[in-house]
């Protein structure tokens, strides 16, 4: 069984409740789990929310999208994932975060198919390890065994909150594979965690979803070509600003260790 899992809450210290965010008249969150639900290898859709009272909004989300949802830990990401894979029986994981409006059916695919044709030789395959594809296109796929190892392995703050990098990190524990975009698109920033971010969003969506309700990478890099300037919008952000983070809070933990 592959599964998506998607891990959604409502609190952002940066960009709150963006996850309900309107786009073309539906939330943010409708419309990732509309285009992941496009991939034609993907078994089921998973809602990983928090067990906080502000995210009942986000089950009853799921219940009316016909999602199955488990509901777990705030910060303790990797548990929130391993308990919901455990809970409904997932073999293969693509995670995904729907702070990304523009996930690509059609790459999911590609790394999906790419993951189970190893039959079984590969524990993780991503694109995020050397980076060649924009931010937001980013994707993780990874099989239940080393998302367990991780579980009960990693003890860092940043290999609980961000789920998969005590395996990425860890080349000789897991089989992992990068697949690289044919050419470097690195530099392109699609994803939300400030309001200029959601702004971006909504000028590419005004221009593609009108015509084609789930359009793709290569449409995106089409507007942009005619239009570079909206990549303006957004320019200049700190890419991967939440895991670095946790990286201090990492060193935090070393420090107090050895007092």
């Amino acid at each position: 069984m592959t599964d998506a899992i998607f891990q959604v809450r409502t609190s952002s210290v940066r960009f709150p409740a963006k996850a309900f965010k309107k786009i073309e008249g539906k939330t943010l969150l409708w419309h990732v789990v509309q285009r992941v639900k496009t991939a034609r290898l993907i078994d089921r859709l998973i809602i990983a929310t928090t067990d906080k009272e502000e995210d009942d909004r986000i089950e009853e989300f799921a219940q009316q999208n016909g999602l199955l949802c488990y509901r777990g830990s705030e910060r303790d990401v990797l548990d929130r994932y391993y308990q919901a894979a455990k809970q409904f029986g997932s073999e293969v994981i693509v995670r995904i975060t729907p702070d990304d409006p523009f996930k690509d059916p059609q790459i999911i695919d590609q790394f999906v198919s790419y993951f189970v044709n190893s039959n079984g030789s590969l524990d993780y395959v991503s694109n995020t390890i050397i980076p060649s594809y924009p931010e937001g296109i980013d994707l993780e796929v990874f099989s239940f065994k080393a998302l367990e190892r991780a579980w009960i392995e990693a003890d860092k703050p940043s290999e609980r909150e961000h789920v998969t990098p005590y395996i990425w990190k860890n080349s000789d524990k897991f089989q992992i594979k990068n697949l690289i975009y044919r050419k470097d698109l690195s530099n392109f920033r699609w994803t939300i965690d400030y309001p200029q971010d959601m702004e971006f969003t909504v000028e590419i969506y005004k221009r593609l979803y009108p015509v084609k309700k789930i359009f793709l990478m290569e449409d995106i890099l089409e507007i942009l070509e005619k239009e570079p300037d909206l990549q303006k919008i957004n320019d200049g952000i700190m890419h991967g600003e939440g895991y670095l983070k946790s990286l201090k809070e990492d060193k935090l933990q070393n420090k107090n260790k050895k007092i």
